[in-house]
This record gives C-alpha cells, sequence and structure tokens, in this order.
C-alpha cells in the first residue's frame, strides 16, 4: 500500500508542478509581453504641452506661433502636429497678421504650417474663415479652402478656394464645380 500512497504522492506532485508552472508563469510571460507593446506605444511619439516657436526667415519676417500641446511627427521630426494654434506673422513687405485654428502642422525649417479646423486669420480689416488654409513663407502663399468666407468692412464674399500671394497680393478665387459661382454680397 506504501507504494501505491508514494506513486500517487509522486503523481499528484507532478500534476501540482505542471498546474502552478502554467497557471501562474505562463501568464506572467504574457503579461510581460503586453506591457513591453504598451510601452512601446507610449513612447511613439513625443508631446510638449503650452508650445512657443518665435522664428525669423532670412528676408526678416518673423514668424511667431503658440499651441495648447504639440506632438513631434517621429516619421518626419522637422514637423509638429499642433493643437488650439495661435500665430502671428510679421511681414517685411506687407501686413501683419494673425491665425487661430483647432490644429496646424508646422515645420520647424521653413516655418511653414497648415492650419484646418475653424481658421480664422485677421489682418488690416479683413477677416478670412476656412476649414483649411496652407501658409508657406517658402513661397509666399497662403491657400484657403473649404467653406472660404472673406469679409471686410463692405463686402463678404463666399468661394471654395482663396490663393493669395503675400508679396505681390495678387489673389485667385475660384468654386472646385463650374456650375458654381463665386457670391459676393455688399455689406451695406
Amino acid at each position: 500500500m506504501t507504494k501505491k500512497i508514494k506513486l500517487f504522492s509522486i503523481i499528484f506532485l507532478i500534476f501540482l508542478f505542471f498546474f502552478i508552472y502554467f497557471k501562474f508563469f505562463k501568464i506572467e510571460k504574457i503579461k510581460s509581453n503586453t506591457v513591453t507593446e504598451l510601452e512601446i506605444k507610449s513612447y511613439s511619439s513625443n508631446i510638449i504641452l503650452d508650445v512657443n516657436y518665435v522664428s525669423q526667415d532670412s528676408k526678416g519676417n518673423i514668424y511667431k506661433i503658440n499651441a495648447k500641446k504639440g506632438e513631434i511627427d517621429l516619421q518626419n521630426p522637422n514637423n509638429i502636429f499642433l493643437t488650439e494654434v495661435k500665430a502671428f506673422i510679421e511681414l517685411i513687405e506687407g501686413e501683419n497678421i494673425n491665425i487661430k485654428a483647432d490644429f496646424g502642422k508646422y515645420n520647424i525649417l521653413n516655418y511653414d504650417t497648415i492650419f484646418s479646423k475653424k481658421v480664422v486669420v485677421n489682418y488690416l480689416d479683413n477677416e478670412l474663415k476656412a476649414e483649411y488654409l496652407d501658409f508657406s513663407l517658402s513661397n509666399n502663399s497662403m491657400t484657403f479652402s473649404r467653406n472660404v468666407i472673406f469679409k471686410n468692412l463692405t463686402n463678404t464674399l463666399v468661394a471654395d478656394n482663396l490663393e493669395m500671394n503675400l508679396k505681390t497680393k495678387d489673389t485667385k478665387i475660384n468654386m472646385y464645380e463650374n456650375k458654381k459661382k463665386v457670391r459676393i454680397t455688399n455689406n451695406n
């Protein structure tokens, strides 16, 4: 009888050993891999709070940009994705420009910025609103698109696209569809 008890005890201990191994050590290994994946995801971006950049190009134009939050693009570290953006541009050969937008993509090398969602631009007595603005100091241009509304003291203009040369002030205004027309109304 004692041989049967010893054999049963050995089988029970082996079973208990495998049970404990698979129950605790195997799960611990899975948890370890999961934590590693989460750590990799959390370090895949760099977030900056209260972003402030002040830049001056070779022509002397000053470009100031502020945002509540910025996230460096790890695929291209020269680009920063911004949230709640305000920009102020002092042009040597032109008027000062104030820009506000919900989001932006700022290039730290050439200062070009793409503003998006609820974009509002003020300069002189003019206000431009759009969903998208591609602002390029290197090309001396501002391109507004999607629901463009231009207001000044006397007129309101509604269009799909407005392109402006910052140096010459030449402006192109158009609609995406040929059947639609740019609307201009007198504010008086």
